[in-house]
This record gives C-alpha cells, structure tokens and sequence, in this order.
C-alpha cells in the first residue's frame, strides 16, 4: 500500500469533516465529489453562494448530493463566527460590524469553521495565494500552544527503501521559512518529529542538517543549528534528535559511525531538518528529480488545527491526496 493509499485508509477510519474554501473552483467540486464518494471525510463542506456553487458543479457535471454548501451570506452561523472574529482582531482596531462583514471570506470563514469545530481540517490554494492562505490560518487558527511560527514539510518515498523508514522521510522546512531564527528552527525540528509520527508512523531519528558534522567547520551558520538543537533537546528531552551533520552522516550508516561516532542519528535519519529554505527546497527538488522520489506536500505543521495550501496549479488527484494527509492530522 502506498504512503496515499495508507493516509487514506487512515482518513476514512477517523470519519472527520473538512471544509474546502474554494467552494466555486471546478478542480475543487471535483474532489469534492471524489473524497464524499470514498469517504475520506464524514462530510465535505463547500463554502460560497449556494447558487455560484451549483452553476459551477452543473459546468461540469458533478452531483452535489451528499456535499454540504456553507453560504456566508446566509448562514446561520453569521453572527456567532461574527462575534468570535470581532474578539480574535479588535485589538486591531477592527470593528464589530467590519468583523461580521470580514468573516464572510471564504478563507476565514472556513478557518473559522474549524476553529469552532464546525470543521476538523481546512485544504486551499487552488484559487488563492499561499499568503492569503496562510494569513487565515495565522488570524483565526492560531498555532499550537508554545509555537511561534508555523512551517511545513515533505513526505519523500523514496524507490530504494534503504533510505528512512522503509524510503519513507520527512524534509522540513522546504517552503515555508526563508531564514528561520535559532528560535524558529528548533520548533521546525520538533514539528517535523510530529509530522514523522503522524504522516510515517513511526519514531522520528531527526538530523539537524548543516555543512559541518560534528564541529567539523566553524561558521556562524553552524552555530545557529547547534544552539536549536540545544533549545530542542532542553524543550523535548525524550527525542531522539542529533546534530549538526553532514547529509551522507545523517543518512549512511557507514559515514554516520566514521564523523558521528556514538551518535543515536547518525546514520539512522528518517527526519531531516535542513537549516535553511534555500537548502531545503533545494533539497527535496534534488531527491525528486536525481533520486526518483515521490515528493508529497508540503503539508503545512505548527498550527493548533489542521490546515494546508495547495498549488495554483494542482490537478483534482493532488487536492483529493492533500486532503487526505490532512485529515490524518486531526487529533481526537
């Protein structure tokens, strides 16, 4: 079974409901459809003109039986999500009545939705920039208790399987947090450790990248991976995290046991933590196209509810597998 295949399966035992914003965008309908029809959702909600949404899914043939339209304009729900937006941005100075107008967003709304449960998930980009994406996830969802700033990673399949776990890794940050702070990077660490347990299954061993292993180089670059990985290992003492490494330390067993020696990581890695989003995403791009690697996400961490950004240019199957590994992030 494959990584989708499996995050399916996983989705569809948990029986949650998600909201798709993007409730008129036709690759939007589409899925849909498909994730109501295979269950990967208890219930798909749709948010927009109840009327705007129905001529589009008509434009493609697509049956809306079974699929929740949430109406901003005329739901029911106005005033209450109204009410909790004016709370979360009056220190902005925003307005009660420029709240209830403000809501009615589909982006803030459908955060909204999951804020209050109404939801469980929220997938979209395929019609809005990643900031604007973001900037609703930021103002209503809010990130976890204790993280400052939320970022994202990559689940690698790799086609040799010595790799990780089985040729399953974790790449993190690859496209979210250009220079992260020493602050920033320690949370990426231990996000990404999360990602690793919900999105593989399995124990993170995190390797905290740089061009150095060991004290092999001295560098200001250098420094800030080891000081996050003292403020990780202060923070989570129980994982297994180590650093900072070379990537052929972190990953082969051989190399690992000659720069790192003792290392629990080194050798081992199944969580790759680059230091920098020009390493990472260039690094996942490598491994996609050199080492034939199945690139899936990024899948975005940090947040207190689940929430991903998908690309403009995404086709109907990757918004159907987005909201499939999103929904396995949902906590009971």
């Amino acid at each position: 079974m494959s990584f989708v295949e499996e995050m399916k399966a996983k989705a569809v035992n948990m029986g949650k409901k998600l909201v798709l914003p993007e409730g008129t965008e036709l690759r939007t309908i589409e899925a849909a459809r498909i994730i109501t029809d295979e269950k990967i959702a208890s219930e798909v909600i749709l948010v927009g003109a109840s009327g705007e949404i129905e001529k589009a899914a008509e434009s493609i043939g697509v049956d809306l039986a079974g699929i929740t339209i949430s109406d901003p304009e005329t739901s029911q729900l106005l005033g209450t999500y109204g009410k909790e937006y004016f709370e979360l941005r009056k220190h902005k100075g925003l307005s009660e009545e420029d709240a209830v107008q403000g809501i009615k967003d589909p982006l803030k709304w459908g955060a909204m939705m999951v804020r209050l449960n109404d939801a469980h998930a929220m997938v979209a980009g395929a019609d809005n920039a990643t900031g604007k994406v973001l900037v609703a996830g930021f103002t209503i969802i809010k990130t976890s208790p204790g993280v400052s700033s939320a970022s994202s990673c990559f689940v690698m399949d790799f086609p040799d399987k010595q790799w990780g776990n089985e040729g399953m890794m974790i790449f993190s940050d690859c496209a979210t947090i250009p220079d992260p702070t020493t602050e920033q990077l320690a949370e990426i660490a231990m996000q990404a450790s999360q990602s690793c347990r919900t999105f593989l299954q399995t124990e993170p061993i995190t390797a905290m990248l740089s061009f150095s292993t060991k004290g092999s180089a001295k560098h200001p670059n250098v420094d800030k991976v080891t000081n996050a990985l003292a403020l990780v290992q202060a923070k989570a003492p129980e994982l297994l995290i180590d650093g900072e490494m070379q990537l052929d330390a972190a990953i082969v067993p051989s190399v690992g046991e000659k720069k790192a020696p003792g290392s629990k990581v080194a050798g081992k890695a199944n969580t790759l933590i680059f230091p920098d989003l020009q390493s990472g995403n260039i690094g996942y791009k490598l491994a996609q196209r050199f080492g034939n690697a199945g690139a899936y996400g990024p899948f975005l961490q940090g947040f207190a509810k689940p929430i991903s950004d998908l690309s403009r240019g995404c086709s109907v199957e990757d918004i159907v597998n987005t909201c499939s590994v999103t929904m396995t992030q949902v906590e009971d």
